[in-house]
């Protein structure tokens, strides 16, 4: 049995790893931040909460937020080299773009609670944050959402 290889133009190469790179930096700083919340959900004491309140929320920030420039810089930039234009664009790609679009959107508005809920506990002296709980499940949903779209642009479901 002969297994053939996908060969592709090595000029694909590195605007394909910047795409595969940003997203799994993006994703990784999503599980990290989700992560936090969820062990600052759990805590009692005020300093633990607001201590991972605020590390889900420079996780955000300084991890999925550079991670998705990254990932959708590269994602333009490869989808111009290998030719695609709109109509003829594949289901998988444009679902990418859906994840990209709407992730954006939802990752502001997670990290926009996320910092305001760190300001409330800090403000507070402790206890529990309702923005910043409220940001722990729309962090769950957009690590959901692209850990779907890492599925479509690996696997490619026509």
């Amino acid at each position: 049995m002969t297994v053939l290889a996908a060969i592709r133009p090595t000029s694909w190469d590195f605007p394909l790893f910047l795409h595969v790179l940003g997203a799994m930096i993006l994703v990784g700083g999503l599980v990290v931040a989700v992560a936090m919340q969820l062990l600052a959900w759990r805590r009692r004491d005020p300093a633990d909460v607001a201590a991972f309140s605020r590390g889900a929320f420079w996780a955000l920030l300084t991890v999925a937020l550079p991670g998705w420039v990254v990932m959708r810089a590269g994602g333009e930039w490869i989808r111009s080299k290998e030719g695609y234009s709109g109509p003829d664009d594949p289901s998988w790609l444009g679902f990418g773009y859906f994840a990209a679009d709407i992730g954006f959107v939802l990752l502001l508005v997670t990290m926009l609670l996320a910092g305001l809920g760190v300001r409330q506990l800090r403000r507070s002296g402790g206890g529990a944050s309702i923005l910043a709980r409220v940001a722990t499940p729309l962090a769950t949903i957009l690590l959901i959402v692209y850990l779907v779209a890492v599925w479509a642009m690996t696997t490619k479901p026509d």
